[in-house]
This record gives C-alpha cells, structure tokens and sequence, in this order.
C-alpha cells in the first residue's frame, strides 16, 4: 500500500449522499446503496453507521429534507465519545442495549440530580425526535459495571418487566470476593428483606420475603480472592451482594456487605452476559463483555 494514502484511509471509507428529494431513511438507503441487501442496511441502522448531518440516526423512517448529507461509514466517534461511563452495544425500534461502567447510576433517585445513564440515553433518543423517550427496565447498582437495557416505548417495558423470567434466558455476572471458596461450585437460596436502613438481608425464616437463587462457579482462586462466575435464578435487590456475604465470602469493595477489602478501588461486580427473547420479533439477542481486567489484579499468581 501506498504510504501517503495511510491518513485518508479513514476518511475513504465514509460515504456521503445528497438528499434531493424529501424520502424516509430506510427507502432513501436502499435507494443509494444497490449492492447492499435490505438486511444488510437495515445493520448499519442498527450498528449506528448512518449518520445525517453528521447526526447518528438509527430510525428506519427518519424524515430526510432535500439539501441534507447521509453519511455511511466509521462516523459516530463524535457521539459516542460525549457519552459519559457507558457505550451503546445494540439499538432499535424497542429497546437500547448499553455496557455500564462502575460508578454510573442507572437513574437518579428524587434526592440526586447527576449525569445517568437514564438522562445521557433520553437525550440520544431525542436527537432524532423529540418526543422520544427510554424507560427503565432492570437497573444495575452505581459500583456494578456490564449489560443493561432499557425500553423505547410503555408498552415494552410493560412486557419486559411482567413476562422478566420468561423473556430473559441467561444473566451472568462475575463477582471478584474475598477469601478462597472451598466448594467449586454451588447455589445459595434465600429470602431477601429490606430493613429500615434500606440494607437487604437474608431472613431466618422461610417464606418471610421474597425468594432469591443464586447460581456460582469458582473460576479462579488465589491467596485471599475469589473469581467467580455466578448465574441469577431470580433477580432481586443487592441480591449476589447478601448471598456472598452469607457465605462468608463478601464481594471486594462492599463495605455495606461485610467486605474488608478495596484491592481494586471499586466493586468486584460485573454484568458479564445478558440475553433474551426480543420483545417484539422473538429473536434470542446475546450480549457479552470482557471480564474487567482489574479483576485480573488480585488474582495474579493463582493457579
């Protein structure tokens, strides 16, 4: 290859349209781009590659004006990087797919009034229409990192929320704990209360609560930490924070659970894997992310 061609390669792969006539983003696509299945186009919608007026718009029926440019290529850095603590991994019609960094809130409480991932997604989806909202499906807690989602519209965090178990085929976290657990692998099952201090607890008493399973595996072991990777039965509240500390083995950085510990400045928690049934189509979506690497620290050395 050329070597003086090297700084433009980026800008080579960007391709611009002009609008001449008022059309709707999808049709107007199919339209410039011949060689591309409508399968394929409708990917690069869903893959944010479609910028207008260097605007990313994922809308399949995006009102285009005459005068205006569509970009087609590596053109979304200048929105993404103005997001704070998350990227987005999946967009459509009905849900946003994100990957959450540690110390993000997912929506702010009536007390705080801070960037969330909440608010930095409402005003994505407005760039587009202004009327557009997202609504909160599950929540991840400030100091957990990984997979959420959330809805586009009332009616699919309505079906979310109320067909959860049914929809949502795997969660997976990976949890760095404190100590060396013994068993390899095991379950935890309890009943999580919430006292008046807004702790949750496991109760002594059966039924006295709502029912939680946690599912573990012992990845790697060193001196003093865990890695484990742990499967959700049920999703409650703090629900992997309660279960490791009753079993004598509190997530790294919880001070609220019992931990001693700040060996990597935040909690060992991550939301490694979320799939399921998509909403609308039926089709098994699955995400998945790299186990962070501070997790990796402690364990160094282990075998």
């Amino acid at each position: 290859m050329n070597k003086k061609n090297h700084p433009n390669r980026n800008q080579a792969k960007v391709k611009r349209y002009t609008v001449k006539e008022p059309a709707e983003l999808l049709p107007f696509l199919l339209k410039s781009i011949s060689n591309l299945s409508r399968n394929a186009v409708k990917s690069l919608l869903t893959r944010r590659q479609v910028s207008v007026n260097d605007r990313v718009v994922t809308a399949h029926n995006f009102l285009l004006q005459p005068g205006q440019t569509v970009s087609i290529g590596n053109n979304r850095a200048s929105e993404e990087t103005s997001m704070v603590g998350l990227a987005i991994l999946h967009e459509d019609e009905d849900i946003i797919v994100i990957r959450k960094e540690a110390g993000l809130l997912s929506i702010a409480s009536s007390q705080e009034n801070e960037l969330t991932a909440y608010r930095q997604l409402m005003a994505h989806v407005r760039t587009q229409n202004p009327k557009s909202r997202i609504f909160v499906v599950h929540r991840l807690d400030r100091d957990t990192s990984g997979v959420m989602m959330f809805a586009k519209s009332k009616d699919v965090q309505q079906k979310l929320q109320n067909s959860w178990q049914d929809i949502v085929r795997e969660r997976t976290y990976i949890a760095l704990v404190e100590g060396v657990v013994k068993k390899p692998e095991g379950t935890i099952s309890s009943w999580l209360k919430e006292s008046k201090t807004l702790k949750m607890y496991s109760s002594p008493y059966p039924n006295d609560g709502q029912h939680a399973v946690t599912h573990y595996k012992v990845i790697q072991a060193s001196q003093g930490f865990s890695l484990l990777e742990v499967h959700l039965e049920t999703g409650r509240k703090n629900q992997i924070r309660v279960h490791m500390q009753d079993i004598g083995h509190p997530v790294v950085g919880d001070k609220k659970y019992g931990a001693k510990t700040k060996a990597i400045g935040r909690l060992g928690l991550h939301a490694r894997v979320l799939a399921f049934l998509h909403p609308a189509t039926g089709e098994l979506l699955r995400f998945e992310t790299d186990i962070p690497r501070a997790f990796l620290g402690p364990l160094r050395g282990a075998k």
